[in-house]
């Protein structure tokens, strides 16, 4: 049995900590209501597989609207252009897939990327639950997986959030699988149905051929919400000499004095994002990196204010 370690801020995370994210959920509007869409994930008006749309309400035509919602009946008699508003069905599948991994077990920003993975996991549980959407998830990396099937329940969420918080206070040693995120993607396609969200809150070096494979796979019928974590450290090595990294009973040592290490490690890096960036776009997917350099609502704020119409972003 794993050691469980006591929270300790913003290197490990309590089951405390998890719930009270619910009230940091009315400081942004992550999931789009009828009449309201959300500039931050706009996937409750995304063209979803398998559910059905209602008619809800009549409003002036906004840029960006889609025009083929355009009421010409309100606009003939107002002179005025008008757009319809639609809301899709209620008690969405969200399934969210958290990687709590040694590889997470580190940070050089405000907290370590284990805590921000949870902290976003939180957050977005907190939302679905809110906007009456049905809400499970898996738990991979440091042990066998955990996992919780959808539903419309706090009792649910508040199993998820209690697993996570077990496994992040256990990290310390524990050394991921090879393709852990792959192996949580394949139980993905198997559990979940057409038109479900699925969220994946995971290592930024996390992704390999197998987890783009399962990734694009997943996306025929799913629809998909990309978090990927990374440190500052993750994309550049300071100028600081000798740096010795220790995981299990491996010890590497690098130069950080060595110029051309440096740009060889900060193009590895690059090439990771752009890896991400590529995917997201070949799949048509949201993308939203995550870093510990920044509180995770100031990250989303971001996001949010990049996706507005008129950003010119």
């Amino acid at each position: 049995m794993p050691t469980t370690h006591t929270a300790e801020p913003g290197i490990r995370i309590g089951l405390s900590e998890l719930i009270d994210m619910r009230h940091r959920v009315r400081e942004i509007q992550l999931f789009s209501r009828p009449g309201q869409r959300s500039p931050l994930v706009g996937l409750h008006h995304s063209k979803l597989r398998g559910r059905g749309v209602d008619f809800d309400q009549v409003r002036v035509y906004q840029a960006g609207d889609d025009v083929r919602n355009i009421d010409w009946r309100v606009t003939a008699r107002t002179q005025e252009p008008h757009t319809k508003l639609f809301h899709e069905e209620r008690e969405r599948p969200i399934f969210i897939l958290i990687e709590q991994s040694q590889r997470l077990f580190f940070g050089t920003g405000l907290m370590f990327k284990s805590v921000l993975a949870a902290q976003a996991a939180a957050l977005f549980g907190w939302a679905a639950l809110d906007h009456n959407d049905r809400i499970g998830g898996l738990v991979f990396g440091a042990s066998e997986p955990h996992e919780i099937k959808p539903r419309r329940s706090k009792q649910s969420l508040l199993q998820l959030l209690n697993r996570l918080a077990r496994v992040n206070q256990a990290l310390h040693t524990d050394t991921a699988p090879s393709d852990s995120l792959g192996l949580a993607l394949r139980r993905a396609r198997e559990v979940l149905r057409p038109g479900s969200l699925a969220i994946v809150v995971c290592d930024e070096r996390a992704l390999s051929e197998q987890a783009e494979q399962h990734l694009a796979m997943l996306s025929r019928h799913c629809d998909l919400l990309l978090l990927p974590v990374s440190d500052p450290l993750d994309h550049a090595l300071p100028a600081a000499g000798l740096l010795r990294f220790a995981q299990g009973d491996g010890q590497l040592e690098l130069d950080t004095l060595d110029a051309s290490l440096r740009q060889a490690y900060h193009r590895e890096a690059q090439a990771r994002i752009e890896r991400w960036e590529v995917l997201a776009q070949k799949l048509r997917v949201v993308l939203i990196p995550l870093t510990t350099r920044t509180a995770l609502i100031e990250q989303l704020r971001e996001h949010t204010s990049a996706q507005r119409p008129g950003s010119g972003r």
